[in-house]
C-alpha cells in the first residue's frame, strides 16, 4: 500500500501539490484526466481549485475523487522530509 494523502494545495493550472503520509510532497497534474466524464467539471478551474484532503485521497465533491494510488504513483516528486534518528 502506497503512501496516503494529509495534505493539499491547488498551484496553478489542474496541478496540485500533495503531502503523503511518507512526508514526500509531489505535484500531481489532473489535466490528463479531463477528458474522462467523470472529471469533466474539473475544467472549471474555480471549481478545480476546490480540491480538498479526505479520508488519504482528494477529493472535489460526493462523486469526483482520485485513487491514492493513483496519486502517489504518477505524481512527480517535489521534495521529501528526510527524519532524523532519535
Amino acid at each position: 500500500m502506497n503512501p496516503r494523502v494529509i495534505a493539499v494545495e491547488y498551484k496553478s493550472k489542474y496541478k496540485i501539490i500533495l503531502t503523503f503520509s511518507n512526508k514526500e510532497v509531489k505535484e500531481f497534474d489532473v489535466s490528463s484526466y479531463l477528458d474522462y466524464p467523470v472529471y469533466l467539471p474539473l475544467k472549471d478551474e474555480s471549481f478545480c481549485q476546490k480540491v480538498q484532503v479526505y479520508n488519504g485521497t482528494v477529493i472535489w465533491n460526493d462523486t469526483i475523487d482520485f485513487d491514492p494510488d493513483t496519486l502517489y504513483m504518477e505524481s512527480k516528486q517535489l521534495a521529501a522530509i528526510v527524519l532524523e534518528a532519535e
